[in-house]
């Protein structure tokens, strides 16, 4: 990776937006995240890679709900008069490969 000079200014919250080359060089971009070493007098700064997130009670959940779709058991189909509100408030088709825009929050 070519050595890359960049200056930023810390608010007086205490923040700096990491210049353009740098995010573009780590390969993050909004919503990315980015870890701080400090190595000495230097901050080292490197991209974080996404980890699964693990919770315990959901994945309890997702294993009873996985057993539930293969016996069959706690499955039925929805109200029709819910399933024609979904459509109805559908005002465009969806496209399910999409990219997200905005935040999201899981």
């Amino acid at each position: 990776m070519p050595a890359i000079h960049q200056v930023a200014t810390i608010t007086a919250k205490g923040q700096i937006t990491l210049p353009k080359p740098i995010r573009q060089a780590l390969g993050v971009d909004c919503g990315g995240k980015v870890a701080f070493d400090l190595r000495g007098s230097q901050v080292v700064v490197s991209r974080v890679e996404d980890e699964p997130h693990e919770d315990p009670a959901i994945e309890r959940f997702l294993a009873l709900l996985e057993k539930d779709i293969q016996s069959g058991r706690h499955i039925t189909t929805l109200p029709d008069d819910l399933a024609r509100a979904m459509l109805t408030a559908i005002k465009q088709p969806i496209d399910l490969s999409a990219e997200i825009e905005g935040d999201v929050a899981l």
